[in-house]
C-alpha cells in the first residue's frame, strides 16, 4: 500500500499544514470539508506538494524532515 506525505497551503490564513496518509483523496476531502480538527479553521486548503512512498516508515521520515528547520525552509520555497 503507498502512503503519501503532502503540504496543503491556506492563502486566505497564510498557514501551511504537513501531514501523511494512505489515500490522499480521503485526507485531503477531511480537511476541507467534513474534519472538525485544527485545520478546518483555515479552510480552503490547497494542495501545493505530494510524495509518494512504498512503506509507512519512509512516508513519516519524510514528514519528521519537512516539520524541521530545513524542511520548513524548504516548504517556504513552495508557498512564496
Amino acid at each position: 500500500m503507498p502512503f503519501f506525505v503532502y503540504i496543503l497551503f491556506s492563502e486566505k490564513h497564510n498557514k501551511h499544514y504537513t501531514g501523511f496518509t494512505s489515500n490522499l483523496p480521503e485526507r485531503l476531502l477531511s480537511h476541507n470539508k467534513l474534519g472538525k480538527d485544527w485545520t478546518a479553521r483555515y479552510r480552503p486548503w490547497k494542495l501545493i506538494y505530494s510524495e509518494q512512498f512504498d512503506s509507512k516508515t519512509a512516508a513519516m521520515a519524510k514528514e519528521k524532515w519537512l516539520k524541521s528547520g530545513i524542511g520548513r525552509d524548504f516548504i517556504n520555497t513552495l508557498i512564496h
